[in-house]
């Protein structure tokens, strides 16, 4: 039986936490092996404020994937969200010292790491730092810049910040279950791998991540990120509304969210009524479907309403920077009803719910199709697709070793095959002057600018122990 190359995913969210196992299969589309989940105790607003509680969440999460698919789990691609996170633009420039000499991967790093270099506010530290667009000397606008010649290089950057104690909590959190982390990734990022086709990117689009603790934005342009945000509330205080609103328990509150509620209070009659059990024998309460849709109502669309803030002072509004693929919807709280019609009200932007879906191969647990699981999947998909590079390189540096074994082989057939006709001799002598030529060298994939940030931040979870 041929050997799996498995990943797994590991979103640590506010309300869940969820470990999901899978491979490709020879179609290229997602296998899920096992998933686990378990309740999000330790975790607020996305950032780890009790990290015993989320270490036994986590080790819940990932048993129970262990014990569905059967295999081992020992390495994770995790995401980072919260309310710490924030974004800023920033433009840099270095000054080459040898014009004619062509520009490099060096230069852009060089440049990279003067970025890194900017000074922050208390605690915070640069956490990505993402180039839009080069500038060579008088030449604007230039996408990849390897290969040009150049004094002066200039870039404008996407950088996101982060609060260095919430970093540190969930490397902690993760490294304390006894697994190591594989990869990191900003996780409206990885939401916005399993659910955006490259065609929307391109395009432009802003992915609206609705969880339980925060909202996540991402803004992609030209089919590059150019703005992300986090707003600091999610499905959970829509939940706490209702419990307050309506006089009734927590528990309560999340099921008639899920179950009965709507973001358009409009399509609710007056004599819709659900009856919720009473406490201890109290006498059950009568809520009218339409006032807990006015509930619902007012809190998302103040959510969105901050959202399309965010999306307006990106530019949206300019014709350089306009959205003509509108709004993706993703996470648990894109699951109310009418929630699509509200946000189309409320921006004018074209908008539809993104699913996961399309990169599951045929027969997935239908659980794992809903917008709950898209970061979770984009994670796994990062895995992956980090293995496949890595396989490559493996595969490459494989068939050299093997070509040269091979001459070798030939060449000491050579010498001691027939008794040496001359054909043999210059056969003989051709193999070994081959064998003398420097072997080529074998292409080493590009680092992404996301592989880059995983090695420094591992290396900064380890300066930090």
């Amino acid at each position: 039986m041929e050997k799996k190359t498995f990943s797994v995913g590991l979103d640590i969210g506010t309300t869940k936490i969820v470990a999901i196992i899978g491979c490709k299969n020879e179609y290229g589309k997602l296998e899920i092996l096992g998933i686990g989940k378990a309740k999000s105790l330790g975790v607020k607003r996305g950032v780890v404020n009790n990290i015993t509680q989320t270490i036994s969440s986590i080790q819940q999460a990932v048993e129970e994937a262990e014990n569905v698919s059967g295999y081992e789990i020992k390495s994770v691609v995790v995401g980072i969200a919260g309310q710490h996170i924030r974004s800023l633009h920033h433009s840099d420039y270095i000054t080459r010292d040898d014009a004619d000499k062509v520009i490099d991967e060096a230069d852009i790093d060089n440049l990279i790491n003067q970025v890194h270099k900017l000074v922050m506010l208390p605690g915070e530290e640069i956490i990505h730092v993402l180039p839009q667009d080069f500038k060579v000397d008088s030449q604007e606008h230039i996408k990849e810049t390897i290969g040009m010649y150049g004094g002066r290089l200039e870039a404008n950057f996407h950088v996101v910040v982060g609060q260095v104690s919430s970093i540190k909590n969930i490397g902690r959190c993760v490294k304390s279950t006894g697994l190591d982390l594989s990869e990191i990734t900003l996780e409206p990022l990885a939401s916005a791998s399993a659910v955006l086709s490259q065609e929307e990117k391109e395009a432009g689009v802003a992915l609206i991540d609705i969880g339980g603790g925060t909202t996540d934005l991402a803004i992609f342009k030209d089919g590059i990120i150019r703005h992300t945000a986090v707003i600091p509330f999610g499905g959970n205080v829509i939940t706490e509304d209702i419990k307050e609103g309506c006089s009734i328990i927590e528990k309560q509150a999340e099921l008639l969210k899920v179950k009965f509620g709507s973001a358009w209070p409009g399509e609710n009659k007056e004599n819709e009524i659900v009856s919720i059990p009473g406490l201890r024998g109290r006498e059950p309460k009568e809520i009218t479907l339409k006032n807990l849709s006015k509930i619902i109502h007012a809190r998302i669309t103040e959510i969105i309403e901050q959202v399309y803030l965010e999306i307006k002072n990106y530019g949206h509004e300019t014709q350089k920077g306009k959205l003509i693929a509108g709004i993706v919807l993703t996470g648990g709280g894109a699951q109310v009803k009418h929630l699509k019609q509200l946000v189309e009200y409320i921006t004018g932007m074209d908008t539809r719910i993104g699913y996961p879906n399309e990169h599951l191969a045929g027969g997935s647990d239908e659980v794992l199709s809903s917008p709950a699981f898209a970061t979770a999947v984009g994670l796994l998909m990062e895995g992956l697709d980090k293995q496949e590079r890595i396989e490559k390189l493996e595969n490459q540096e494989n068939l050299e070793k093997e070509e040269k074994k091979q001459r070798e082989e030939d060449l000491e057939r050579k010498k001691f095959s027939l008794a040496g006709g001359d054909e043999e001799e210059v056969v003989a002598q051709k193999t070994e002057e081959v064998l003398k030529e420097e072997p080529k060298p074998v292409p080493i994939p590009k680092k992404s600018y996301f592989e880059k940030f995983s090695e420094r931040f591992r290396d900064f979870l380890d300066n930090a122990e």
